[in-house]
C-alpha cells in the first residue's frame, strides 16, 4: 500500500492528525509568547525612531523572533532541550518542572499542546483527506493561538487575523467551505456588525466597548465561513461571553471596570460554527420558526 493511501485511512489519518497537532500545539506555545514581546520591541523601535532618542525606549539587544533565541526555562534560564521539548510528554515526564531549577512549568503549555492535536484530530476525522480539513486545522490553531494571546495581553495581533482572512478567502476560492462571494460577503459584514456595535457603544457611553482586533477576527471567520454563520456566531459568543463575564464578577470578584476579552469567545463560537453549525442550525432553525 502507497503511504498516501495508508494515510487516508480513516482509522489511521485522525491519529496521524492528532500527533501532528501536538507539534503545533508546541509551536503555538512559542508564538503564544514570543509574538506579543515582538510587537512590544517593534513598538519600542518605532517610538524610538519618532522620538529620534532611542534611549527614550531601549530595546534589548540581539535578535528575537519565533526561531531565535532557544526556548529557555524564564526562571533560571536554562537551555530546553529535544528531549525536554516533546509534546505533552515531557512535561509529564518532568512533573511539570523545569529540569535545572525544578520550577514551576504552567499547565498551559500541555494544554495547549492537547488541544491543537484534537483540533487536528478532530478536522481529519470530521472532513477526511481533502482541502478542508487542511482549512480546519490551520484555521483552529489559529483561533487557539489567538484566544491564548487574548486572555494573556487583551491583544489580536493583526499578525495572525490579517493572514487568516485571506486564507479564508484562499480556501474558499474553489468553495472549500462556502462559495467564494459568500466568503467575501462574510468578511464585510464580520468587520461591520462589529465595528457598528463599536461606535453605537462608543457614542451613546463615550468608552470603547472592544477593540479593532475583534472587527478583524470576525471579519476572518467570515471569510472562512460565509457571511449566514455570523448570527450564529456572534450570538454564541455574546451568549458564552455574558454568562461567563457574569461568573468572573459574582465568583471571581472581577471588578466591573477591568475588561475582560471578547475574541475567546468569537474564537470559540467560529470553532463551534465550523464543525457543528449546519447541525445546529439543522435543530434549532426549525424550532425558533
Amino acid at each position: 500500500m502507497e503511504v498516501a493511501g495508508w494515510l487516508a485511512q480513516p482509522a489511521v489519518l485522525p491519529w496521524v492528525a492528532l500527533t501532528f497537532g501536538l507539534c503545533i500545539g508546541s509551536f503555538l506555545n512559542v508564538v503564544i509568547h514570543r509574538l506579543p514581546k515582538m510587537m512590544q520591541r517593534d513598538w519600542h523601535e518605532q517610538c524610538a525612531e519618532l522620538a529620534a532618542q532611542a534611549s527614550a525606549a531601549p530595546v534589548p539587544a540581539g535578535r528575537y523572533n519565533l526561531l531565535v533565541p532557544r526556548s529557555a526555562c524564564p526562571a533560571c534560564g536554562h537551555r530546553i532541550s529535544a528531549l525536554e521539548n516533546i509534546p505533552l510528554a515531557s512535561w509529564l515526564a518532568l512533573r511539570g518542572k523545569c529540569s535545572a531549577c525544578a520550577a514551576r512549568i504552567a499547565v498551559r503549555y500541555p494544554v495547549v499542546e492537547l488541544l491543537a492535536g484534537l483540533i487536528g484530530a478532530y478536522g481529519a476525522w470530521r472532513f477526511g483527506p481533502s482541502l478542508a480539513a487542511l482549512g480546519a486545522m490551520g484555521f483552529g490553531w489559529a483561533l487557539l493561538a489567538l484566544t491564548v494571546i487574548d486572555l494573556d495581553t487583551q491583544l489580536l495581533p493583526d499578525d495572525i487575523t490579517l493572514p487568516l482572512l485571506w486564507a479564508g478567502l484562499a480556501f474558499n476560492l474553489g468553495g472549500t467551505f462556502v462559495p467564494l462571494r459568500t466568503a467575501v460577503i462574510g468578511a464585510i459584514a464580520g468587520y461591520l456588525a462589529l465595528w457598528l456595535v463599536f461606535w453605537a457603544f462608543k457614542l451613546s457611553t463615550g468608552k470603547e466597548g472592544m477593540g479593532y482586533g475583534d472587527f478583524k477576527l470576525l471579519a476572518a471567520i467570515g471569510a472562512w465561513l460565509g457571511w449566514q454563520k455570523l448570527p450564529m456566531v456572534i450570538l454564541l459568543s455574546s451568549v458564552v461571553g455574558a454568562v461567563v463575564g457574569i461568573a468572573l464578577i459574582v465568583f471571581a470578584r472581577h471588578g466591573r471596570e477591568k475588561p475582560i476579552p471578547f475574541g475567546p469567545y468569537l474564537a470559540a463560537a467560529g470553532l463551534i460554527a465550523l464543525f457543528w453549525g449546519d447541525a445546529i442550525s439543522r435543530r434549532w432553525l426549525p424550532i425558533l420558526g
